[in-house]
């Protein structure tokens, strides 16, 4: 992998040569199949996804639907290590996914909680600081009932 080569051609002869291709920035909110104009959707109501482990928090904001409109986990804000699995972690999460709620309109979310760590309340309680409201806390949390089956007696 050399170094890339910048090649600074005047205005006269990149008229002459081929036609330039419009480049269009892509937007992180823009949609998918639909031309980028710059207007962003509003949502007033969402739904806000934790998984919360005893190494990571992650969370997804999603719309009415279940599309993903926004993500963050400990990890992605730079905590590295057992300081992703914390409540401060956690919380710095649900600051950021409320402040990008914000942007997009978003009044009242519905939280669908996973997971036995320590960051499930506190990314809760970092994203009502935003002053979002919430309509509903879910815990779906699976529950083993009787666990797996013993490993056989050895043999000697």
């Amino acid at each position: 992998m050399g170094k890339k080569r910048i090649v600074k051609t005047s205005e006269t002869e990149a008229s002459e040569g081929a036609p330039k291709a419009a480049v269009a920035a892509a937007r992180p909110n823009d949609t998918v199949g639909q031309a980028p104009t710059g207007a962003k959707k509003r949502f007033e109501l969402a739904g806000l996804y934790i998984q919360s482990t005893y190494n990571n928090t992650k969370a997804v904001l999603t719309d009415p639907h279940g599309n993903a409109l926004a993500w963050s986990s400990s990890g992605s804000l730079g905590f590295k290590g057992a300081k992703k699995g914390t409540p401060f972690a956690a919380a710095k999460v649900g600051e950021l996914l409320g402040t990008k709620a914000q942007t997009m309109g978003v009044k009242e979310v519905a939280v669908v909680v996973n997971g036995v760590g320590s960051g499930r309340e506190s990314l809760i309680r970092g994203f009502i600081s935003k002053s979002i409201g919430i309509s509903s806390i879910k815990d779906v949390t699976s529950v083993p009932h009787n666990g797996p089956k013993p490993k056989k007696p050895r043999r000697v």
